[in-house]
């Protein structure tokens, strides 16, 4: 028993990194929600924190959470965020999630949100039937941030393959089931850093900032599904976003992933 719990602390974090690619919704909350703790659920709860220096903050725990919950319905989300764009009323500008009808290359992105201000961008590498990472990348210059996010995310997925192998290699009783979670993991993450290093079709979805006649004007590309205006948003990093996938016409829901759907070898094809 004392063998098997020596065996579990040293495997059970990096098991949490390969579940961390299950896709989890959050509903959009029109009013700001109390939450207490540190938001951290997987890495679909994709929000960036930011210090804003020592003096106490009353909203320090209020998150906005835009987007689809799990189960949600895909079409009522896209309807309600054509509606509210078309009642946007004036012309100051607003923050608005952009969710595109496919996975976009970099060079893509320019073209698309050249009217409006863009200060992130949502990524994840489109494996088939495959729980891939989905990442948020800082993007204030097209194409070029995305670029060089993909780059360095690129990095973190070759260290995190390496890291499987590290523990594959360093532990010879690993039960046979976590054996091939870690495998799996590593194969994974080798297919992700290459997808990221070739400056992939990965991109899905953008965070912006624009009056709305720009809005109306992304909403109007064959490559945008939905600008979804959100006229209460304050605070970036009390934000939490979760766009639909391309792939997720019906209802908000992880990727299925089952036994043997990762094929390729490890490393770069």
């Amino acid at each position: 028993m004392k063998r098997l719990q020596q065996l579990d602390q040293r495997l059970l974090p990096p098991v949490g990194n390969v579940l961390a690619r299950a896709f989890r919704g959050a509903q959009r909350l029109r009013a700001f929600t109390a939450v207490v703790g540190v938001v951290a659920v997987t890495a679909t709860l994709l929000a960036v924190h930011r210090s804003n220096g020592p003096h106490s903050d009353p909203s320090l725990g209020d998150v906005l959470r835009v987007g689809v919950a799990e189960g949600a319905s895909i079409p009522a989300y896209l309807q309600a965020g054509q509606n509210e764009l078309a009642a946007l009323p004036g012309d100051t500008p607003v923050y608005a999630l952009v969710s595109f009808t496919a996975y976009l290359a970099p060079e893509r992105l320019a073209p698309v949100l050249a009217e409006v201000s863009v200060s992130s961008v949502f990524a994840r590498v489109p494996l088939p039937r495959t729980q891939t990472e989905l990442v948020r990348l800082g993007a204030y210059k097209l194409p070029d941030d995305v670029v060089a996010a993909m780059d360095e995310t690129a990095r973190r997925k070759t260290e995190e393959a390496q890291h499987y192998r590290d523990l594959l290699a360093r532990v010879s009783d690993i039960p046979d089931e976590n054996r091939e979670l870690y495998l799996s993991g590593a194969i994974v993450a080798d297919q992700e850093a290459t997808a990221y290093r070739e400056h992939c079709s990965c991109v899905y979805a953008a965070v912006v900032y624009a009056p709305p006649a720009a809005l109306r004007s992304v909403a109007a590309r064959p490559e945008t599904r939905v600008v979804d205006p959100i006229a209460e948003l304050q605070r970036l990093d009390r934000t939490v976003f979760l766009p639909p996938l391309p792939e997720q016409t019906t209802v908000a829901e992880p990727v299925s992933e089952g036994a043997g759907t990762v094929t390729a070898s490890p490393g770069p094809p």
